[in-house]
């Protein structure tokens, strides 16, 4: 009889779903039941295409999502709604709390949902910044936001970071040397998280965009990328990242267009592309890393740990990077081409080193 486990997921975009559906997959593969926790939206509807029946989902609303066009207001409003975000995560922790109780659970597991913890079973956050770019602020006020966040996650048996260790791996000074102790052997580091397998295929696409994020900034995104197709040339494939409309394909100036891929195509099209034009979200470039691609990254305007990330990538020559606002699609593919990529590194561990963390 395999384990009853309870496993959270964030809602912001669709990287916490994706990097989750391995482990998801391997919990159920080695026998154990899962409960999916997540906000209704389209990772839910990702995990529910992809898993099936294979688990059973629990639909429960997330922190709020206050994204707008301009980033500095986005940044207010995360601030003004940060009583709310902190009421969330006691909201979730009772639930929790409720679920294992009821259900008899043996274990939690959550991916950055904060408040998706128990004080009865064993409970294991994967989580990659250790430390917040806090933007237009001292780094004083960042150490204040880590000791924050260390305090939050106090209720887990241990936070899984999804990165190597040594030599600042894909995530930098984010996931690496906290200012904090944490406590001895909470932090592990179980190396990147793929769902994105090497095939065997020809790179016989010239360029792959994949469109994300949350909105509006994934529809701007969506119209800069469709107003520079007709000055591109080469095989070039789109996916506009929308879930409602898959199965929509169509050609627009000699480009194949998807309004969604699910992630046995994505992962095709990954494989096959010479160089992708993404978002810089954490779960995409541990997919590009076991890969080994080039890459454009255009961070999602106010979201600070992309444009982190972006920065720190394109510092070390892996990748050409640009604001949304100064995007000039043909200008920076060439860019890109130009860089080395991302290097590629072993995911093939990371989902054995998670099963043997949480046993």
């Amino acid at each position: 009889m395999g384990r009853r486990i309870l496993y959270g997921v964030y809602h912001w975009g669709l990287g916490h779903a994706t990097r989750s559906l391995g482990l998801i997959r391997a919990l159920i593969e080695r026998g154990d039941s899962v409960i999916v926790l997540m906000a209704p939206g389209p990772g839910l509807h990702l995990l529910r295409a992809e898993l099936g029946d294979t688990c059973e989902f629990y639909p429960f609303r997330d922190t709020p999502a206050p994204f707008s066009r301009y980033p500095a207001i986005f940044y207010l409003r995360m601030t003004a709604a940060m009583p709310w975000v902190l009421a969330g995560y006691r909201r979730e922790h009772r639930l929790t709390e409720k679920l294992v109780r009821e259900r008899k659970l043996d274990c939690v597991v959550s991916d950055s949902r904060l408040g998706v913890w128990s004080a009865v079973v064993p409970s294991y956050c994967i989580f990659h910044s250790i430390h917040q770019r806090v933007p237009f602020f001292s780094g004083f006020t960042e150490r204040i936001v880590e000791r924050g966040q260390r305090d939050l996650l106090k209720g887990f048996t241990k936070v899984l970071i999804p990165d190597v260790e040594e030599g600042g791996g894909l995530s930098g000074w984010l996931g690496h040397d906290p200012v904090f102790d944490w406590g001895a052997g909470r932090l592990v580091y179980i190396g990147p998280l793929s769902s994105v397998p090497r095939m065997d295929v020809a790179q016989d696409i010239d360029v792959f965009f994949s469109v994300s994020g949350i909105e509006p900034q994934r529809g701007l995104l969506e119209e800069l990328v469709l107003e520079a197709l007709p000055s591109l040339s080469g095989r070039i494939v789109v996916t506009l990242g929308r879930p409602k409309d898959d199965g929509e394909c169509r050609e627009v100036s000699g480009a194949t267009v998807y309004g969604y891929l699910d992630r046995q195509r994505q992962a095709e099209m990954l494989n096959r592309a010479q160089l992708v034009m993404t978002r810089s979200g954490y779960t995409t470039l541990m997919e590009l890393a076991g890969l080994g691609r080039k890459a454009l990254f255009v961070a999602t305007p106010g979201q600070s740990e992309q444009e982190y990330l972006a920065r720190f990538h394109r510092e070390r020559g892996h990748v050409w990077s640009v604001e949304q606002k100064h995007l000039d699609i043909p200008r920076d593919l060439e860019r890109a081409r130009a860089e080395h990529g991302i290097p590629r590194m072993d995911v093939s561990a990371s989902t054995r080193n998670f099963l043997a963390v949480i046993d």
